[in-house]
């Protein structure tokens, strides 16, 4: 099971070949792909203020995800609670968050972020 990190899912709809093609691949056939909704929270913000052109609205990308069988993580509780506790190796708000998903969960987080295989999370790219 694995969570894709924002730029993953983000590449990955907009289909850009920055994308590794192994790494599209694994995305197109793992049985279970988990897109947090902090992604497209994280999308809209960069897109409000210039930083990203979307390919498509966020309700049509969230509507592309289920379409392909992607499960929406929401945050939950748990995930907060576990951001408490997570030592301040990176900055990133929205990463450090994905992470916390990421190990509540159970998941291994799809990224090629250099800075997030140093917490206890598995990671893939």
């Amino acid at each position: 099971m694995i969570l894709l990190d924002t730029h993953a899912i983000y590449w990955f709809l907009s289909e850009n070949p920055k994308l590794p093609e192994k790494t599209r691949r694994l995305i197109e056939s793992d049985h279970k792909v988990y897109v947090s909704i902090l992604s497209f929270w994280e999308m809209s913000i960069k897109s409000s203020i210039g930083k990203m052109e979307l390919p498509a609205s966020i309700t049509e990308m969230i509507r592309e995800c289920k379409r392909m069988g992607f499960t929406l993580l929401v945050i939950e509780p748990s995930h907060l609670e576990r951001l408490k506790s997570l030592p301040k190796i990176h900055g990133d708000p929205f990463d450090r968050l994905l992470i916390c998903q990421a190990q509540e969960e159970s998941l291994t987080l799809v990224t090629r972020d250099e800075n997030i295989p140093k917490y206890d999370v598995g990671t893939l790219w």
